[in-house]
């Protein structure tokens, strides 16, 4: 392999030296997998998914049986009562804008209680001024940080007596902040305080990044909504794009809404062929997510081992598929983001410059030789030049190709040049 793909003996040395490491890690991610594949089967089992589900609609999208059955195993697998699995959201951040509008109303209250957003979200709420922004629609917005990447239950507590928070947000992975992921056992503590002080509040949760990394999700701990992308874990390599929410009959039914139109809702959309690529998608992600966190451990552990600051170590608890790298500096950064990109199957040639890009204030560089535009759930590296110069690894569709683009990186990394 060393000879294949052009690295240098001192980083297949150090890939030699990790493996005996992973073992008891890949083991771990093995059995999330093996239980996750299950909990997909069982779906597709019980909503008698079936060759005649892949035909596709075209105009208003009217009895989409195909379309039906694809939302019918999400609120399966993700135990809600309805879910809104669609081509027309366009991303992740898109999904989560129509989820707010979709819920909230002039005068009502978002709060955070994860901290600060995804830079995209910045001009949805308002924090950076938007005349289509929450904030011009007189919908109010504050937050709440965490503590010591836990949730500062208190604080929360006191803050939902005193004031009527319409929607409690979550966002569970780290974004471009350098904080842990949030896992499930804290949602499940945070959904309990919040429902004990206010019941009427409704938990959504920004679930992208994170799902099948571990054998729950969300709503089984209390969550009302869950929101997410299929060009992330669920998509499975095999979805061109699309979004997700799943959760309550009465929010899902808003938020259809919100997408199309008042009176119509999630009755209208045409599937345009994707129902097919849709369940296909779903049936891989536990496998594609389990190859996705295999990666991550070997990326972490080893560069660990040249001293690096990453997170999650290689045998820590994995709550998403994201590895974020400090290399302290642009160069090394570039550095990182190139080798990643060489060891693409798709655009490995070319070489990844930062530029700026809609919804972030720095200069963003990504490095993504994806099958689909922008998907994170295949190999893929980014990061905003800026202090501390972190590199956010994340995705890989298979182990073996992965692991390729992670030597390469390294590889390029321990290069003077």
């Amino acid at each position: 392999m060393k000879d294949l793909i052009g690295i240098s003996e001192e980083t297949f040395k150090i890939y030699q030296r990790v493996l005996p490491k992973l073992d008891a890690v890949f083991k771990k991610i093995d059995d999330v997998c093996e239980f996750n594949s299950a909990k997909v089967m069982k779906a597709f089992y019980d909503c008698h998914v079936s060759e005649g589900h892949f035909n596709m609609t075209t105009g208003y999208g009217y009895n989409d049986l195909g379309r039906d059955a694809v939302e019918k195993v999400f609120a399966h697998i993700f135990k809600a009562e309805k879910s809104l699995v669609r081509t027309q959201f366009v991303s992740g951040s898109h999904t989560l804008a129509k989820t707010f509008f979709g819920l909230l109303r002039p005068q009502d209250l978002l709060l955070s209680i994860s901290g600060n957003v995804y830079d995209t979200l910045h001009e949805v709420i308002g924090i950076k001024a938007n005349p289509s922004s929450l904030k011009a629609f007189n919908i109010n917005y504050d937050e709440i940080d965490l503590v010591d990447d836990d949730f500062d239950y208190d604080k929360i507590s006191v803050y939902l007596q005193k004031n009527v928070v319409k929607v409690a947000y979550i966002q569970r992975s780290k974004g471009y902040l350098k904080r842990k992921s949030i896992n499930i056992e804290k949602i499940g503590k945070v959904c309990e305080v919040i429902k004990k002080v206010s019941p009427k509040t409704i938990i959504m949760v920004d679930n992208c990044y994170c799902e099948f990394v571990t054998k729950k999700e969300p709503i089984e701990v209390g969550a009302d909504i869950v929101v997410g992308s299929l060009i992330k874990n669920l998509g499975g390599g095999i979805a061109n794009n699309g979004g997700y929410v799943c959760g309550r009959s009465d929010l899902i039914s808003l938020v259809g809404e919100s997408l199309t139109l008042p009176g119509e809702g999630a009755d209208v959309g045409p599937s345009l062929g994707a129902n097919k690529l849709f369940l296909q998608g779903i049936f891989l992600a536990p496998s594609v997510v389990s190859s996705a966190l295999k990666i991550n451990s070997l990326a972490s552990a080893m560069l660990r081992e040249l001293g690096y600051d990453v997170h999650p170590l290689y045998d820590e608890e994995k709550v998403d598929i994201v590895l974020d790298v400090t290399l302290g500096n642009e160069r090394d950064l570039v550095k990182f983001c190139e080798g990643i990109q060489s060891g693409s199957a798709i655009d490995s040639y070319v070489k990844p410059v930062a530029t700026s890009m809609p919804g972030y204030d720095n200069q963003i560089i990504m490095a993504s030789g994806s099958f689909v535009q922008g998907s994170s759930i295949e190999l893929s590296c980014d990061g905003p030049l800026r202090e501390p110069y972190i590199a956010y690894l994340q995705g890989g569709l298979t182990y073996d190709t992965g692991k390729i683009g992670v030597l390469k990186a390294i590889d390029r990394l321990l290069k003077d040049e």
